[in-house]
């Protein structure tokens, strides 16, 4: 194998990983489709905004206690959202806006992360129903009898509420009454310093008759995406984890394609974007009816139901769940539910990105500087693969001694590929020199810096992460394109130290690749250029040191 054709080769990698990316969203397997759920009972109204499987989801294999309910508040439609009033919530992270119309969540900002790095002030909008995209949590109860669904009104007894210095708890209650006398208390408890916090119905049964019903969670969101770059790809839509299935992604033209339905004890809900996760978090023992729908304004939603409870008349009951809406930090979403930290989504290399990560990540509290970090880390990784290098870039200095010879054969033969490549061979054979040598060793190392990089692109630490001077936020691009020209440069003068390709037309690519990838890198974060910058470097610095100890050897051997 050509030595220039793997230069090639790892520098096109790039490129291949994010088309492959982008492969994966358009055509990955699509969720398992399930049996057409049963007709909603006569009498009933649907509800356009929460599908009719979890209305009335099938009969196996839900729990043995889950029944159908016999009626649904009547649909509002999906035009618009309707208000009531907003009632505000402060903590110490969380700056939220509930409405009494479903006591759905309606806006989130988080207030330890600034929509960008020159404007501190501003706080990171997550759930938003009042500019695109729109994005909300929802919360229902449907009944055979009345109850609150999320376009019911509920009652606040006041509209601003604030986490208290000193206090480490926050309760908001909402409550709703049924002319039966069924009284359901919807109460948000938050806690200092959390992005999750919990949702629970109370319901208290008054009425002469039992109260039988269910609860619903989901996630309404438009596909529309703010802020994206055209050449970086991150996966923003829906997901599910099971413990059969583990993490699945249910993107947007999943949902439009085909409504999900299917039973699953634990796991979880969550539409994702780059850095951020919003998801719905049932108890682990609890089974539920995950669905989704495709709304016809290009709205998507994702949820789950519960299983039907009785209250006996004169008792009450809890349902409980958890919602988590925040950043994508691992080591806090790995201790809220089983596989939730998968959502920080490091595709299918994820097994050595992780370890990765952990590694970046400890370096980073020793050194408090996630740029030194990432050099470290590069660093790191060149050590460990130092002796797979030595062998490649031996092997690279061996070919370029012999490269005068392989331009004599080339010109001998001229069209006859046989005749040259058996020439070569024995070339090959008689300096005792594996052509293969500088091409293994190096593709060994592919999958390590591809994970690397997916580390630096999806890890919400390096999030306007500020390195030195000029570099004041690793996730944004270089504001003066210092580091993409410094990139564009080491990948010159690693060229200028391989063999010269033979093949014009082939010696003229390889010429024109780093011009062509410092335009391309000069629009990538910050961290990312970083990292390349620094692996150049050191892969320079090795392969000079390399070559002068081969040519030295040489030398030495002739005299």
């Amino acid at each position: 194998m050509d030595n220039q054709r793997l230069i090639l080769l790892l520098a096109l990698s790039l490129v291949v990983l994010l088309l492959w990316e982008a492969w994966q969203q358009d055509f990955a397997p699509q969720p398992q489709p399930v049996a057409s759920a049963p007709a909603v009972a006569p009498g009933t109204t649907e509800l356009a905004d929460v599908p009719a499987q979890a209305l009335q989801p099938p009969t196996v294999p839900t729990p043995p206690d889950a029944s159908a309910p016999t009626t649904a508040p009547t649909d509002l439609g999906l035009a618009t959202l309707k208000s009531g009033t907003r009632i505000r919530v402060k903590t110490d992270v969380l700056d939220l806006e509930l409405d009494t119309i479903g006591g759905d969540l309606r806006q989130a900002k988080l207030r330890a992360y600034p929509v960008s790095a020159d404007k501190p002030e501003i706080p990171f909008v997550i759930l938003n129903d009042k500019q695109p995209p729109l994005f909300v949590a929802q919360t229902g109860l449907l009944s055979s009898r009345d109850a609150p669904d999320h376009h019911a009104t509920f009652v606040a007894e006041q509209d601003l509420y604030e986490l208290a210095p000193g206090k480490d708890t926050l309760q908001i209650p909402l409550q709703w009454t049924s002319p039966e006398g069924v009284t359901v208390t919807k109460r948000y408890t938050f806690k200092r310093g959390q992005y999750d916090f919990k949702v629970d119905y109370l319901i208290e049964n008054n009425s002469a008759e039992p109260w039988q019903g269910r609860q619903y969670r989901q996630l309404q969101r438009s596909s529309q995406e703010v802020g994206g770059s055209a050449f970086i790809y991150t996966y923003t839509g829906g997901v599910i984890y099971s413990e059969e299935e583990k993490y699945e992604k249910i993107s947007f033209d999943d949902m439009k394609d085909e409504d999900l339905g299917r039973s699953i004890t634990g796991g979880w809900t969550a539409m994702i974007q780059h850095y951020f996760v919003s998801a719905w978090l049932p108890d682990q023992q609890e089974t539920n009816y995950f669905y989704s729908k495709a709304a016809g304004d290009e709205r998507y939603i994702l949820g789950m139901v519960s299983p039907d409870i009785t209250v006996a008349p004169g008792a009450n009951k809890t349902l409980s769940t958890q919602f988590y809406v925040g950043p994508k930090t691992q080591h806090v979403l790995e201790n809220l539910a089983p596989g939730l930290e998968l959502t920080v989504d490091y595709g299918f290399l994820t097994v050595i990105a992780k370890p990765l990560f952990w590694l970046l990540r400890k370096i980073h509290e020793f050194v408090g500087n996630w740029g030194w970090s990432i050099a470290i880390v590069t660093l790191i990784i060149k050590l460990v693969f130092y002796k797979l290098s030595e062998a490649s870039y031996k092997s690279m200095a061996n070919m370029r001694r012999l490269q005068p010879k392989v331009v004599t054969i080339r010109e001998r033969y001229g069209d006859d590929r046989q005749r040259m490549s058996q020439a070569m061979m024995e070339l090959y054979k008689k300096e005792k020199i594996n052509p293969f040598g500088g091409c293994l060793p190096m593709l060994v190392q592919i999958p390590v810096f591809i994970a690397l990089y997916w580390v630096l692109l999806e890890s919400v630490e390096l999030r306007q992460a500020p390195f030195m001077l000029w570099i004041t936020d690793l996730s944004s691009k270089d504001p003066y394109y210092v580091l993409p020209l410094l990139m564009g440069a080491t990948m010159f003068i690693q060229q200028k130290l391989h063999p010269p390709p033979p093949d014009p037309v082939q010696a003229k690519v390889m010429m024109a690749l780093p011009f062509v990838f410092t335009l391309f890198f000069a629009f990538f974060p910050a961290g990312l250029v970083l990292y390349w910058v620094v692996n150049n470097t050191l892969s320079i610095t090795q392969q000079w040191y390399i070559t002068r100890r081969v040519e030295k050897a040489l030398e030495a051997a002739k005299s």
